[in-house]
């Protein structure tokens, strides 16, 4: 083509051979608020009364373990937290039972009603964690335990002809009672905690924190959770988990002031200033329990029952248990549990005995 001829043919050509661009993809608009065009009352907001009647009806189930040493309050702790006989010690130990050459693990049910609410509590006890000469590894069958409930929970799932309800008996919380030292985390909590806490929420606890002074107990605490962040060891509320920034404010409150908590636990009566408080009588005076100056036990029943029941468990179903979930459908080649990728059954996993020394 010479210079200075017109190219409106061959700009024309061009055009035909470049393709219209395609129209963007309508991106939804985000909701706005009508309320103020409202014609009247719908009754959006009965959803809510009309989930507690639900509940009512049906209840609810609320699995909490115990982890410690034999000595630490774990049974009047638990029975103080639900104002009721509901530990393991409570319901079936006799005071002649040793202590267990290895973990055993000991579920103990009970239903508890509460204003016309039903909740199925199950309190896991974890007798022999920590009492060997040799306690290397005893926090296995503790993994091996919480992992065949979600085993469990997964096989009902997958059913074909599930159940219209599948019996919920995961874990939702373990309360990890650390031994009042002052002076720092032993390994084996350490250990515990940093193989258990991928698979449960844990919730450490200062037991008998009267034994120990104001500014013993301050530091304490501070030292526990500069151990745990630096093993990196994540405790419930886990950062990651906090959905918004109240939770995030409130949590980080919980996080950096309150946890561990230290506590005092007794399910004995006594008369103060014309009250009947639960409390622990000493030479001194009597230590009650849900007084905040005296201890902190007030803060974790309002945390675990009060605030974050209902979040322990969603935390356990929609991260822990998934999380088991993944793992489980992936190994098997994304067929149900106990089938192989020709049908077979595949072998269940071997348990772990923890180790003792004679």
């Amino acid at each position: 083509m010479s210079k200075g001829l017109p190219e409106t043919r061959t700009d024309a050509a061009m055009s035909e051979l470049v393709p219209e661009p395609r129209p963007k993809p309508a991106v939804p608009m985000k909701p706005v608020s009508i309320n103020s065009n409202l014609l009247g009352y719908i009754g959006i907001d009965t959803i809510i009364e009309q989930m507690r009647k639900k509940t009512m009806k049906t209840g609810f189930d609320f699995n909490i373990m115990v982890v410690g040493q034999s000595g630490l309050g774990k049974s009047t702790l638990v029975n103080t937290l639900f104002k009721s006989q509901v530990s393991r010690k409570a319901s079936s130990w006799n005071r002649e039972e040793k202590i267990p050459k290895t973990v055993e693990i000991k579920a103990i049910g009970h239903v508890i009603e509460e204003g016309g609410v039903k909740m199925k509590l199950t309190v896991i006890d974890t007798p022999g964690f920590g009492d060997q000469i040799n306690n290397e590894n005893c926090w296995e069958p503790i993994e091996k335990y919480i992992n065949e409930q979600y085993e469990k929970f997964l096989k009902e799932e997958v059913n074909i002809a599930r159940k219209k309800r599948i019996p919920d008996t995961r874990v939702h919380c373990c309360l990890y009672f650390i031994s009042p030292t002052g002076h720092s985390l032993r390994p084996l909590d350490l250990e515990f905690m940093k193989h258990l806490s991928k698979v449960v929420n844990i919730v450490p606890v200062i037991a008998k924190a009267d034994t120990m002074t104001l500014e013993e107990k301050s530091e304490f605490k501070q030292r526990v959770r500069k151990e745990l962040e630096v093993n990196g060891i994540e405790f419930y509320p886990q950062k990651e988990f906090d959905e918004d920034l109240e939770d995030k404010t409130e949590n980080d409150k919980i996080r950096q002031e309150s946890m561990p908590f230290a506590v005092v636990g007794s399910d004995k009566e006594y008369q103060v200033d014309g009250k009947r408080v639960l409390g622990r009588k000493t030479p001194w005076g009597i230590i009650e329990v849900e007084n905040l100056n005296h201890c902190e036990f007030a803060l974790l029943r309002d945390f675990v029952i009060r605030t974050h029941l209902q979040d322990l468990k969603e935390v356990t179903h929609n991260i822990h248990y998934e999380t088991y979930r993944a793992k489980r459908l992936n190994d098997n080649g994304g067929l149900p549990p106990g089938e192989g990728l020709l049908g077979t059954v595949l072998p269940p996993v071997p348990a772990t005995p923890c180790p003792t020394a004679d």
